[in-house]
């Protein structure tokens, strides 16, 4: 039985309990064939200290949803997924809101994977462009 893009939401944002993403609010709202989009609030919590967004908060923003979208689409009962690499290019300054990152594969290989996360604000303006690279790694049979 092949579950519902709502169940697979709601699993997704459930498997984000005690994590960072929990602390920072982070919610799972569409996946596709190629693309995963979730959204983070701008709260004073995710403020630098001249009230707007630190760029650190949309670091892991982005992270969260590259490596999320690489978990949705590889074999987690062989594999798991680790970040190698992340770089940021911030654009716009955010003080309050939502911004969303959509997370799409520029490559999806057996090993690796390169996925283009763009950050934008509820007016839809660019705020950070983000690679992320990741490895899937087998599991081992202890």
């Amino acid at each position: 039985m092949q579950l519902s893009k709502e169940e697979v939401l709601a699993q997704a944002n459930a498997a984000c309990k005690n994590t960072l993403m929990e602390t920072l609010n982070i919610e799972v709202i569409d996946f596709g064939d190629n693309f995963l989009i979730a959204r983070m609030p701008v709260t004073p919590r995710v403020h630098q200290p001249d009230g707007v967004l630190h760029g650190g908060a949309t670091a892991a923003l982005a992270e969260s949803v590259g490596s999320f979208a690489t978990h949705i689409f590889i074999d987690t009962e062989k594999f798991f997924v680790r970040g190698i690499e992340i770089t940021a290019n911030h654009l716009k300054s955010v003080k309050e809101g939502f911004v969303y990152a959509k997370a799409s594969f520029l490559h999806k290989g057996r090993t690796t994977q390169l996925i283009d996360i763009r950050v934008t604000d509820d007016a839809d303006n660019l705020i950070s462009i983000c690679k992320l690279s990741t490895i899937a790694l087998p599991k081992r049979n202890s």
